[in-house]
């Protein structure tokens, strides 16, 4: 099965006359995103000249994109893939806008692509893998509007008065709620121009915020995928429309866009979720929608106390050491009430079963290569064998 990384390879050879603009493409770009641009691509003034990717890639300091980010080296592959192909060799990039503001919880990253057919996409981007950044992806599903969102709208309705033309729009993570909260909420004319919403296992909306857009009126224009053990993907989604993809990924290593499988230029659909995995969600958001949004805010608050005191330094850590991370939750969980103690726990025990689940695929994959080695061995001693008995 192939990721974002042998897609491009592969299709990179298409036009996108000859295969058109589709959801792969759209996780590509989502995935670059990631990147920073500060130093190469112009910010958000009307009358700046979009810069071809191809100057970026071959600009003497082009890896300072890449800094600050995971999975660094897939990235650095990504970029180059992408930069070399016919596929993408014309993209041009502008309007990027990057906003971190601690006071205020907000951290806000968009940038418009200009296509090879001339269409844009107008790309929001998504959180990392840190315990800050998940704190964040849960804000944005509880809270009322946030700033981000805000802004992503402004930059939405700013953008395409600029372009005066079609765009799709999208992101994962943070970036697809972003995107599609942006096209519920920008004006009715630019809303015309969108001809669709990618959303890459981005948290949901409480059902008052979705009301408060126009949400009606992009439906059928939006797209969200999200992998079999989703839990980004699936807080607060209300929807049932989503797509499954299968994933090369365990539990929350899901969420990584190059763990997605794609066969035949498309993403590999999984034919369903487990029903304890429906049931986990469906629990988990009716108690979410009991509380009020003080006690949302506490929660999330909370939350974000108790899992920085197991001192893991982002999710896929977390649980690692968990004798130790267990003694320094209980300690932080000492004095909260019944409700949110036993709440927390049941988080808890999932990220305890990722980091379980972890291991065992480690020590199966250590167990296959050990088997590797050994039929090596086996195939080298009978090649010694057969090339004696002819001496």
């Amino acid at each position: 099965m192939e990721n974002i990384i042998d897609y491009v390879k592969e299709w990179g050879k298409y036009s996108f006359a000859e295969k058109p603009f589709n959801e792969v493409d759209s996780l590509a770009l989502c995935q670059m995103m990631y990147f920073n641009y500060e130093e190469f691509v112009p910010g958000l003034e009307e009358r700046n000249v979009p810069v071809g990717i191809q100057s970026i890639y071959v600009h003497p300091d082009r890896d300072r994109i890449l800094d600050d980010y995971w999975y660094r080296e897939n990235n650095k592959e990504l970029f180059a893939s992408v930069a070399q192909s016919r596929r993408f060799g014309n993209l041009k990039m502008n309007y990027y806008v990057n906003i971190i503001n601690e006071e205020t919880q907000t951290q806000f990253s968009a940038m418009t692509y200009i296509l090879e057919d001339k269409n844009a996409y107008i790309a929001y981007r998504g959180t990392d893998a840190t315990i800050i950044g998940w704190k964040e992806d849960l804000n944005l599903a509880f809270s009322k509007p946030l700033h981000s969102q805000q802004l992503a709208v402004e930059y939405m309705d700013r953008v395409a008065g600029y372009i005066g033309g079609s765009f799709y729009t999208g992101g994962h993570s943070k970036g697809g709620n972003l995107a599609v909260y942006a096209a519920m909420n920008c004006t009715p004319e630019t809303r015309e121009g969108l001809i669709r919403v990618f959303n890459n296992d981005g948290p949901g909306f409480r059902p008052e915020i979705r009301e408060l857009g126009h949400y009606e009126e992009i439906a059928d224009r939006v797209i969200k995928f999200i992998p079999r053990s989703s839990l980004v993907g699936t807080i607060l989604e209300d929807q049932d429309d989503y797509e499954i993809v299968e994933s090369r990924g365990v539990g929350m290593l899901q969420h990584n866009a190059y763990s997605w499988k794609i066969e035949n230029g498309a993403f590999l659909r999984a034919k369903n979720m487990t029903n304890g995995k429906l049931l986990r969600d469906a629990a988990l958001n009716e108690w979410i929608l009991s509380l009020s949004d003080s006690e949302i805010h506490a929660f999330v608050d909370t939350l974000y106390d108790v899992v920085a005191a197991s001192e893991a330094s982002n999710v896929f850590e977390f649980g690692a050491d968990w004798k130790k991370c267990t003694q320094n939750i209980l300690e932080a969980a000492k004095g909260l009430d019944e409700t949110t103690r036993k709440a927390i726990s049941k988080i808890f025990h999932s990220l305890f079963e990722i980091s379980r689940e972890l291991a065992t695929a480690e020590l199966q994959e250590k167990g296959r290569e050990l088997q590797k080695e050994v039929q090596s061995r086996k195939q080298r001693k009978k090649i010694e064998k057969s090339e004696k008995s002819k001496k």
